[in-house]
C-alpha cells in the first residue's frame, strides 16, 4: 500500500494495535477472573449480574461520549473504551463456563480421589476454555472496532484519526486502505496468536479433528 510506503502507515496501526490490545487483555484477565469469582459464588454472581447486564446494554458511542467527558481527548479514551464493551463479554463466558461443569464428572472424580490440582487441569480448564476462547476471540474483534471508533471522535493520532481525516478529504481509496489495515491486525492477532494458543491449550481438539 502506498501509506505504508511513505512510511505513513506504521505508526498509526501500531499505536491503535496498542491501544485495542491493552485494553482487550485487561478485561479479558479482569472479566475472566470476576467470572470464574462468581461461577463460585452465588451471592457475587447475583450481584455482578445485573451490572454486567446494564454494561452489556450501554453501546460504545455512549460509552466513548462519557470516556470524553471523563477523561478528554487522547488515548485514554479509547483504551477505556474497549475495557467497558469487551469485560462483560469475557465475565458473562467465565460465569456461564463455571455454572455449567458437569458434576456426574466432579463427583466421579471425588470418587476415584482425584484432588484439587487434577480436577482443576482436567475438568475445569478444558471445560472452561471452550466458553472462553469464542468470548475473547469475540471481544477481540469488538476491541478493534471500537479502538477506531474511538480514535475517530477523540484523538489525532491512530488508524481512526486517519479515517477521519480521509473523511475530510473524501479520499475513498485511504479510507479503504485503513479499514483493510485493521482487518490485517485483526486476523494476524487472531491467527498468529490466539489460535496457536487455542491449539496449544486445548490439545484433546486436534487430537479429535485428526480423528475426523
Amino acid at each position: 500500500m502506498r501509506m505504508i510506503d511513505e512510511g505513513r502507515g506504521w505508526p498509526p496501526m501500531l499505536l491503535t494495535s496498542w491501544r485495542a490490545l491493552s485494553g482487550f487483555v485487561f478485561a479479558a484477565l479482569v472479566g475472566s477472573a470476576l467470572g470464574l469469582l462468581a461461577g463460585l459464588s452465588m451471592t457475587l454472581a447475583k450481584t455482578m449480574r445485573p451490572v454486567i447486564t446494564i454494561l452489556l446494554g450501554v453501546p460504545p458511542i455512549a460509552w466513548i461520549v462519557l470516556a470524553l467527558i471523563w477523561f478528554g481527548m487522547g488515548g485514554a479514551t479509547a483504551i477505556f473504551t474497549v475495557i467497558v464493551t469487551t469485560l462483560p463479554m469475557t465475565f458473562a463466558a467465565a460465569i456461564e463456563g463455571m455454572r455449567t461443569v458437569d458434576r456426574r464428572q466432579l463427583d466421579m472424580a471425588d470418587s476415584f480421589g482425584a484432588g484439587f490440582y487434577l480436577k482443576i487441569t482436567n475438568l475445569y480448564i478444558p471445560h472452561l476454555l471452550s466458553y472462553l476462547f469464542p468470548a475473547w476471540i469475540t471481544a477481540l474483534g469488538m476491541a478493534w472496532k471500537v479502538a477506531v471508533m474511538a480514535e475517530l471522535l477523540s484523538t489525532n493520532e491512530g488508524i481512526g484519526a486517519s479515517l477521519a481525516l480521509a473523511r475530510v478529504n473524501l479520499d475513498t481509496d485511504e479510507a479503504m486502505a485503513w479499514v483493510m489495515a485493521v482487518i490485517l491486525l485483526l486476523l494476524s492477532v487472531e491467527y498468529l496468536f490466539l489460535e496457536p494458543l487455542k491449539r496449544k491449550l486445548e490439545p484433546w481438539r486436534n487430537d479429535a479433528s485428526a480423528k475426523r
